[in-house]
């Protein structure tokens, strides 16, 4: 109980604290540098995110970093919980976007981060909606950034690997992006297994092979989601 009231008071008091680097930010956009501006918020952010897994006290280890390609990529990721997004954020050595619900755009302090960082936001229930975000990823990539993806669709909170939501890698064939699968590995027992309380653990990111999608045949990329998932799965 105690570790995890202080780490919302310290989650909080990071905010708090970094006021200051967003009221730079803020300078640098109406500068009109907006390379500077996205290199300044992952840079922020990247931080940011190992803090705040640092401080439930886990050990990370990141195996498959000289797997990574050059070129933004979509990771597709399993999501076994609540850290999951910090855990990337903070121990991928890319510049990360993510896929968010749309009521973080407008939560204070976070969502001017996001949003310079390109994130993705849909409403869950509006479905045309979402479509039409979907249809937009291409300007995440032509930033520069990556782009993170949870096929399951919702936590697992445990070692088990859901279904794949079946067209959820049409991003990856539309923009002839290469797909990274991440394989996460104890994430949930950050929060999910302690009935919402933080402790620190073990935590495994694996990052398998790069798959180019324009160097697959008609049939892998209509099977793509399935193998991704099998790539995943045999790393759990």
């Amino acid at each position: 109980m105690i570790k995890t009231v202080s780490w919302f008071a310290y989650f909080w008091l990071y905010q708090i604290a970094l006021l200051g680097s967003l009221l730079k930010m803020k300078l640098l956009e109406l500068k009109g540098r907006n390379e500077l501006v996205r290199n300044y918020t992952n840079k922020v952010a990247k931080a940011w995110a190992k803090s705040l897994v640092d401080f439930t006290g886990s050990e990370v280890i990141v195996k498959g970093k000289e797997r990574l390609p050059d070129e933004p990529v979509l990771f597709v990721a399993n999501h076994q919980g609540s850290f999951d997004i910090p855990l990337l954020l903070g121990y991928i050595n890319k510049p990360i976007a993510f896929i968010a619900k749309w009521e973080l755009r407008y939560m204070p302090f976070i969502s001017s981060w996001m949003k310079n960082m390109e994130c993705i936001f849909i409403k869950r229930n509006d479905f045309r909606q979402t479509l039409r975000a979907f249809k937009d990823a291409g300007r995440v990539f032509e930033a520069g950034q990556s782009l993170v993806i949870f096929p399951e669709g919702t936590r697992s909170c445990s070692n088990k690997l859901g279904d794949f939501k079946r067209g959820s890698l049409k991003i990856a064939l539309r923009e002839n992006i290469p797909v990274v699968p991440i394989t996460i590995k104890g994430s949930y027992k950050l929060r999910e297994a302690n009935g919402g309380l933080i402790k620190g653990d073990r935590v495994e990111l694996i990052i398998g092979e790069t798959i180019y999608v324009d160097k697959l045949s008609k049939e892998e990329k209509d099977d793509l989601t399935l193998i991704v998932r099998e790539k995943i799965k045999d790393n759990l």
